[in-house]
């Protein structure tokens, strides 16, 4: 059996330690066999972030496909992942690959797999593609790049030019061009950087962490609120709308209101429903992961739309979306997808829908967040990714998992849940406990009708993993 195994979404690791040109060639071996047992010809779109070597990987990659016999069309510059996401659906492709380690620290690299339909791969599919990872210690030769490139079965294109394109399409650009409202957008060093400028144009946009930097000045590049504390003083300071921030490949989301408040997923979720059902008249399921607010359930009463909780990871919630009729899917670290688009995360697509509500509606962001908590309560959460030994993580998870929490921050538990980590629910709230599926981790979720109190029950849950 390999060593290597597939995270929520993708294999990641460092650098020069695990990610290294021999363990890419396993990979890439594993998925090859796999595409064969997919497609009698199948073909590939490969594309990769700003992290360092990624053209080089992507290239590599590119010559063990195609010495398989594998046609690959590779991205000619950094792309997105949804752009790699909407090639493969759009060009009819067996899989996408996309060399990146999303949001984690600029020392990783990574390989994600997208399936067929646009989104990532199934559970199944990346079962299926690990076993088929050979051992370590072989060896393996790789034809010319060159001659590949020559014949044809290598074939480089503009996939962000082709990306871009279909933004415009499904964005009405016009109503915001004609508003006036201006946009900071942090591209946090990775794939998404240029791409606001060119939809708005320059004199709208204030771009952020634009250059290619594989280094990211070591800040791992997931945007979130405490990465984001330049765009929320860039957006009052520069007299913007909104502020846009996406993760290295720009799948992930993170939003500023006009005041510099960060506004995190479950908020856009919750918005997103609202103006695709309300505004719009759209209608469709919401799907949400185990992590994901209770608004959201209470919206879908109102509103009388079916809500489906997934466990963690847009690898479950992309197939819901494609077999069914799915009006918004998302989980709360910044993956969100909408009816019309791919079935995939995309946070430029989000967010410029997200300013296109802004100006459709004529209010400001902070007077949407407001709307919806007038509407359906106060809702806050917190999380914290707490570091900790590997014997002191299992050791809280077995405990959980027998005798779970009495309490929480002083208040009785209700119910328990366990989709995907452990979920405690009290009167006023809930906490739930997680590993990371990339990363040494125990996360720590929260939410409560107050932002004090969910702190509260997230540093309670610190105190329980750190004390015991």
């Amino acid at each position: 059996m390999s060593d290597i195994r597939f995270g929520t979404d993708g294999w990641r690791a460092v650098i020069g330690d695990a990610f290294t040109l021999e363990n890419l060639t396993r990979v890439a071996l594993g998925t090859a066999k796999w595409l064969h047992s997919q497609s009698d010809a199948p073909s590939v779109v490969i594309g990769y972030d700003t992290r360092f070597l990624g053209a080089d990987f992507s290239r590599h990659v590119a010559r063990i496909f195609a010495t398989e016999g594998i046609r690959v069309r590779l991205a000619d510059s950094f792309v997105t992942t949804p752009a790699v996401s909407w090639a493969t659906q759009e060009e009819g492709h067996t899989a996408g690959i996309v060399i990146t380690a999303s949001h984690n620290p600029p020392e990783y690299s990574g390989f994600k797999i997208k399936a067929s339909f646009g989104g990532p791969a199934t559970p199944d599919m990346i079962r299926a593609v690990e076993a088929e990872i050979p051992a370590s210690g072989e060896t393996y030769e790789a034809s010319a790049y060159d001659d590949f490139v020559a014949s044809g079965l290598i074939e480089t294109f503009d996939l962000r030019g082709g990306y871009v394109d279909l933004l415009r399409q499904r964005l009405d650009l016009e109503a915001i061009k004609e508003a006036g409202v201006r946009v900071a957008y942090d591209a946090m060093y990775g794939a998404g950087q240029g791409i606001v400028a060119e939809l708005l144009g320059t004199p709208r946009t204030v771009e952020l962490h634009h250059d290619v930097n594989p280094g990211m000045h070591g800040q791992a590049p997931e945007p979130i609120e405490r990465n984001l504390a330049e765009l929320m003083e860039a957006v009052p300071a520069q007299n913007c709308t909104m502020g846009l921030a996406t993760d290295g490949d720009a799948d992930r989301i993170g939003l500023v209101d006009e005041e510099g408040v960060y506004v995190d997923s479950h908020k856009i979720l919750a918005l997103l429903v609202k103006y695709l059902h309300q505004e719009k008249g759209m209608s469709g399921s919401v799907v949400k992961t185990f992590s994901t607010t209770d608004m959201l359930a209470k919206m879908g009463k109102a509103y009388r739309l079916d809500v489906d909780t997934t466990p963690i990871g847009f690898k479950y919630i992309a197939p819901k979306i494609v077999e069914g009729d799915v009006l918004v899917g998302g989980e709360e670290s910044g993956g969100i997808a909408v009816k019309g688009h791919v079935p995939e995360r995309d946070g430029l697509f989000i967010g410029l829908t997200v300013l296109e509500m802004i100006v459709k509606r004529e209010r400001a962001l902070s007077g949407l967040v407001r709307e919806l908590m007038d509407e359906f309560g106060p809702h806050y959460q917190a999380r914290s990714d707490l570091h900790t030994t590997p014997e002191r993580k299992e050791a809280v998870l077995a405990e959980l998992s027998t005798k779970g929490l009495p309490q929480v921050d002083g208040a009785d538990v209700v119910s328990t849940e366990d989709l995907d980590g452990f979920k405690f629910r009290t009167d006023s709230g809930w906490l739930m406990f997680r590993p990371s599926g990339t990363e040494p981790v125990l996360r720590i979720y929260s939410e409560a009708e107050s932002q004090e109190k969910a702190e509260a029950m997230v540093a309670s849950g610190v105190a329980f993993v750190e004390n015991g």
